[in-house]
């Protein structure tokens, strides 16, 4: 499964990044179910898991503003526009699987978008990219101990008012 996802993974990491060329390039033709459809099949053999693509690839689209607000602060030095295309679609990628996602532990979520950014990103991509989604994992995590801590506690056995 877990080899089966991680080309799944590629085959969304492949749309994203048609999509986000052919957008700037003003393509107002791009479908981007089609061009999905398309990849899936040129791997139909060999995937197992196409429901996992089409929710990675339409969560992210879905998300892609969210996705990009979460990143900025944690990359101040790299706008959004200026990290290079193929580690920005990985990012998209991994920070939906940290934040959006809750079937997928967020060490693995992290280690495929390293994965994916050795296999196609440059010299120092995975290295840029595991530094921001382990930032990104501790500011969930911190959020969620101090949504926690937050948390109203149960009220003790009240007493009962017995004014006679």
């Amino acid at each position: 499964m877990s080899a089966n996802r991680h080309l799944g993974r590629i085959v969304a990491l492949q749309t994203l990044y048609e999509e986000d060329f052919r957008r700037e390039c003003g393509d107002e033709a791009f479908k981007l179910g089609e061009v999905l459809d398309r990849n899936i099949a040129r791997y139909s053999e060999t995937i197992d898991d196409k429901q996992f693509i089409k929710q990675l690839v339409s969560g992210v689209a879905a998300h892609q503003p969210e996705i990009d607000n979460i990143i900025r602060p944690v990359a101040p030095e790299w706008p959004i526009e200026q990290i290079a295309r193929i580690d920005r679609m990985v990012l998209r990628i991994g920070v939906f699987e940290l934040v959006f996602t809750a079937d997928v532990p967020p060490k693995v979520a992290i280690n495929e978008a390293v994965e994916l950014a050795k296999a196609f990103g440059g010299d120092n991509s995975s290295k840029f990219i595991n530094g921001v989604l382990g930032t990104v994992l501790r500011n969930k995590e911190a959020q969620a101990d101090k949504s926690a801590s937050q948390k109203p506690k149960p009220d003790k056995a009240k007493k009962e008012d017995k004014t006679v």
